[in-house]
């Protein structure tokens, strides 16, 4: 599979909320950097923490790729992010924020090891 393909994998198992294939796209020892700094290492505590985000059912995610690197075993996917959420008082808020995808070739496969989040 050529990255590009896995990279649309991954984003619409996100947007679909599936787990099951969003973790078929997750490296075992994958770390994943939430905006607020906290840090989500491992795909049994990655796995946890999407699971809980999935089931929210008020928030949308749109990408925008803009830039793409691949090199060898490696590939690098900056994307422009534009999330909609309710918070706890159900107020609707919007953030938008860069996202940067690390990928790793595995047997073939194009996996996620680092996802980090940082705000505009």
């Amino acid at each position: 599979m050529d990255f590009t393909t896995a990279l649309d994998r991954h984003l619409e198992a996100v947007r679909s909320r599936d787990l099951d294939a969003y973790m078929d796209t997750v490296h075992d020892e994958a770390t994943v950097i939430l905006p607020n700094g906290r840090t989500v290492e491992g795909s049994d505590a990655i796995r946890a923490f999407h699971k809980g985000w999935f089931e929210d059912p008020d928030w949308t995610m749109e990408t925008e790729t803009t830039r793409t690197v691949v090199h060898q075993d490696t590939a690098v996917a900056v994307l422009a992010v534009d999330y909609r959420d309710l918070d706890q008082d159900g107020k609707p808020y919007q953030l938008r924020y860069l996202l940067s995808l690390v990928f790793a070739r595995t047997d073939g496969n194009w996996l996620l090891v680092h996802d980090q989040n940082t705000h505009c």
